[in-house]
């Protein structure tokens, strides 16, 4: 049966079902096997109905916190049926879905601790192509990714809200029905600062941003970097410090200038393209979603805090 005790004598292993060494699950655990204490603590102590027994007089679970969030781990980076991660950890299918429901929401907060957009008064930039003298010095790149879904069975019904009907998550541009979160990322780091709620595929990736605010939030003097999807950038954004690439003109060729800008600009904007791949290795955000499209955004935000863990602990000399 899998156990942290036995699988932690097997390194390689351990990083493989994991995505993370040791050192950073020992560091993970440190921080989330508290949390998890005090929500059981206090899931304990809000009972709607009056108690037979004094707390603590129950059937302890099967397995410990750390187990807990190791099966977590485990089924974000592999994304195996409950059967199967029953069958391994030696418990039934619907305790891997109770383990999954407490765990999965305080990890998704565990993720979101670890995102922080980029402080301006720490510009530490040394030079800016020529070229890109004109886009902000300081910015975080904004892109999105789809996840394929199972198809919403009701039809009918005008809303774009989870299954109000059949069309509402087919994405014309992946052709099969999506969920898509939107990833910012700090542009020196490749840390994921900011993901945001999960919608339907056919969502304009120009319109997410909008909704979800994060124009508002970022701070003074820094800027959103974008691809095309985001034309306009520099108009929307409160300060005007939006960048996107330079638009083919119609029916005319591109401008020489016009290349050699779109060229400079993508190399700067390939970071978030590298951050969305180290996420997207957890296959619970890769492959399709079998869970009815419940807890998406739970799902990326504590994926991404994992990520943020695997640059911090293997890329430290950039956050020196």
């Amino acid at each position: 049966m899998f156990r942290y005790r036995h699988l932690s004598r097997h390194a390689g292993v351990f990083q493989h079902l994991t995505g993370l060494r040791l050192g950073e699950f020992e560091v993970l655990t440190g921080e989330m096997v508290p949390v998890q204490e005090a929500a059981h603590r206090q899931k304990l102590a809000h009972r709607e109905k009056p108690r037979t027994r004094a707390v603590g007089g129950g059937t302890p679970f099967s397995l410990s916190h750390q187990d807990q969030l190791l099966l977590c781990v485990i089924w974000l980076r592999r994304y195996p049926t409950h059967e199967t991660l029953g069958y391994l950890f030696g418990v039934d299918a619907t305790t891997i879905g109770r383990v999954l429901e407490r765990v999965l929401p305080l990890l998704s907060e565990n993720g979101r601790d670890t995102m922080k957009l980029p402080d301006p008064g720490r510009k530490r930039r040394v030079s800016l192509d020529e070229l890109l003298k004109q886009t902000p010095e300081l910015a975080v790149i904004v892109d999105s990714f789809e996840q394929r879904v199972q198809k919403p069975q009701r039809k009918g019904g005008s809303g774009s809200g989870s299954g109000s009907n059949k069309d509402s998550h087919y994405s014309g541009k992946k052709k099969q029905h999506t969920l898509k979160s939107q990833v910012a990322v700090d542009e020196e780091t490749g840390l994921i600062v900011d993901v945001s709620a999960s919608v339907p595929g056919p969502t304009a990736d120009k319109r997410l941003l909008l909704e979800s605010k994060l124009l508002d939030r970022v701070p003074w003097g820094v800027g959103v970097l974008g691809d095309l999807a985001y034309l306009g950038l520099d108009k929307d954004h409160p300060q005007g410090l939006g960048a996107t690439p330079r638009r083919k003109p119609r029916a005319k060729e591109r401008p020489t200038q016009d290349k050699a800008f779109n060229l400079a600009f993508a190399r700067r904007r390939i970071q978030v393209e590298h951050s969305i791949g180290h996420l997207r290795r957890y296959e619970s955000v890769s492959q399709m979603d079998r869970h009815h499209r419940q807890h998406h955004a739970h799902r990326v935000q504590g994926v991404a805090g994992l990520v943020n863990r695997q640059l911090q602990a293997r890329h430290p000399y950039l956050f020196a």
